[in-house]
């Protein structure tokens, strides 16, 4: 299928690796020009390298990267500075710490509002009045499946996310869904990434578990009975922003293997 997005211009957050990688690659795929930002220089100019050398030849996209930390002001600034305009924006943050609610001050909670809250609605302010001059946007939050399904030790995360969630549930029902900008959140489960295996690693800790064991377990409680693939979340990433997918606006999108228990 021709998603209906070759040239246009993407931002692309955390996309150095993990989940953020395989939304940039699979946008880069289908002839996204796409702006890769990471805070670590060095992995983030070997994953543009990577599509660059796999896909730009083929496809004709451009790839650009900014090493910034998206979170603070002065990333989003050196980020904007390499381009203001796009017509695609792919938010995403590393989730904060896990552990205990017990041992969480003011400030953690503040830094996860800050990264998984209030970074993706700065980003979502400086670009939809542009998107809906042109006609067409797609924003896409990475959220998590925690925001269905709270996961105790993820507290930092499901709080921080459940507040964008219903800023977006809001901001995607203005007016500028006639503009043809939809905003969605895209919630992952458990997906093959460093960010599981450090949270596994932190469960293990807690129950005095051997790591294999833990991620055995996390497996069987998911119907697919596996993890979810990079390349598979990308490719749910760029549908969400085709041509094609112009009436899913407002949406919570779960891709979880099945593992939510609900019918809603």
């Amino acid at each position: 299928m021709d998603l209906g997005i070759a040239g246009k211009w993407a931002l692309v957050c955390g996309a150095s690796k993990g989940l953020g990688f395989g939304c940039a690659e699979a946008l880069v795929r289908e002839g996204v020009n796409v702006l890769l930002v990471a805070r670590g220089a060095a992995v983030l100019q070997a994953s543009a390298s990577k599509l660059i050398a796999e896909y730009a030849g083929n496809t004709g996209a451009k790839v650009q990267f900014v090493a910034e930390d998206i979170t603070t002001p002065q990333g989003r600034q050196a980020v904007f500075a390499a381009r203001s305009d796009f017509d695609i924006v792919v938010t995403n943050a590393g989730g904060p710490p896990t552990g205990d609610f017990r041992d969480w001050d003011r400030d953690a909670w503040i830094r996860a509002v800050d990264a998984n809250m209030l970074t993706p609605i700065e980003l979502i302010k400086a670009t939809v009045d542009g998107m809906a001059a042109r006609g067409f946007g797609r924003i896409v939050n990475i959220t998590s499946g925690a925001v269905k399904a709270p996961i105790d030790i993820l507290g930092l995360s499901n709080g921080a996310r459940s507040g964008l969630t219903g800023f977006v549930a809001g901001v995607a029902r203005s007016p500028l869904a006639a503009h043809g900008v939809t905003i969605n959140n895209l919630l992952p489960g458990a997906f093959d990434t460093d960010r599981l295996r450090g949270v596994m690693q932190g469960a293990a800790q807690k129950t005095s578990q051997a790591l294999d064991v833990v991620m055995a377990a996390r497996r069987n409680t998911i119907p697919a009975r596996r993890f979810g693939t990079v390349e598979e979340f990308g490719a749910i990433c760029a549908f969400l922003c085709s041509q094609q997918a112009g009436y899913i606006n407002g949406q919570n999108v779960l891709a979880d293997g099945g593992a939510y228990p609900g019918t809603f």
